[in-house]
């Protein structure tokens, strides 16, 4: 099969290399989520690899985040729903984490969100150390992560490392990701890819049921259970639906969100600026709450009370 968002190396019956090609910065989106559903569905009838690496064909971005334009999101919620049922990107990913291949993220450029969301589904991150950049950035912009990181993180660096990770919205670059826990190894990125290479090719030889086996029983005692996943995307989008995260978002784009640009090349640092926008959207809601309020009332009115509400973090 042709794909559009990446291209698959399966000359090696064992060992298939996934390159993410999706110009300008490796958005996530409707056919990216399409497509490697096709793809993981190849590897779940048995006729795939024994181990499944992903990497990417720009230095600068691995899988930037979600494209979350209301145009995108439109056409993956019209997607066909996959075999767990759940919204097509948690499907992917609960899929992406008990596929029979052993999976394996080679991480040179920026994973922040969905893209961050993508690593941690996999069972082994390995990091170039001065290229790569991992974040969950979604607080800046007044939500949570909405599929899976708050059940991951956990698991992977402990739980005040997690509160960190989340609340903070920094970027984490291959070094401190590697002490973190957030990623397994990282490489200097001048011995990066022989690293990664020599590693995959080892583990591509080795009997395939037994490493289907180790597999399994790993997964038995540490993945999260699939119903933690769609509150969590459930909560993701109500955030988005908010006029605070909408302004700061749109704020975002104006600065060149989703482009090529210094925004998305320092996303971690831009957020802070953006949670700037909605100081003066507060204030402009509350003076309309007040107009709106009847004489000589301590109270905002019904109407008016709602619409505050939904501008509060």
């Amino acid at each position: 099969m042709t794909y559009t968002r990446f291209t698959v190396d399966s000359s090696t019956p064992s060992l298939w290399r996934v390159t993410f090609t999706n110009p300008p910065i490796n958005l996530i989106d409707s056919m990216m989520i399409g497509e490697l559903g096709e793809l993981f569905a190849e590897v779940e009838r048995n006729q795939g690899p024994a181990v499944l690496v992903f990497d990417s064909a720009d230095p600068d971005y691995f899988l930037a985040h979600y494209d979350i334009t209301a145009a995108d999101r439109s056409l993956v919620d019209s997607l066909p729903p996959g075999p767990t049922g759940f919204h097509p990107w948690i499907d992917l990913l609960v899929r992406l984490s008990k596929l029979p291949a052993v999976t394996i993220s080679a991480i040179r450029g920026r994973a922040r969100g969905a893209g961050s969301e993508f690593v941690l589904a996999c069972d082994i991150r390995f990091a170039s150390r001065e290229r790569a950049v991992l974040g969950q950035p979604e607080v800046g912009f007044g939500a949570m992560p909405g599929a899976g990181p708050v059940s991951w993180l956990p698991r992977l660096v402990g739980r005040g490392r997690a509160f960190e990770i989340l609340l903070g919205g920094e970027d984490f670059y291959g070094e401190l990701a590697e002490r973190y826990g957030y990623v397994n190894r990282a490489i200097p990125d001048d011995e990066f890819e022989t690293f990664v290479d020599h590693f995959v090719r080892r583990v591509s030889m080795f009997d395939r049921q037994a490493l289907a086996d180790i597999k399994h029983f790993v997964n038995k005692v540490s993945l999260p259970d699939d119903e933690e996943f769609p509150p969590q995307i459930d909560a993701f989008w109500e955030a988005a639906a908010r006029p605070a995260m909408q302004a700061r978002t749109a704020k975002a784009f104006e600065e060149g969100l989703q482009q090529r640009s210094d925004v998305e090349l320092r996303l971690g640092e831009y957020v802070e600026q953006f949670t700037e926008t909605v100081r003066p959207l507060r204030a402009e809601t509350q003076r309309r709450v007040r107009a709106d309020s009847p004489k000589g009332s301590g109270s905002r009115g019904g109407a008016s009370t709602d619409l505050w509400a939904n501008n509060k973090d």
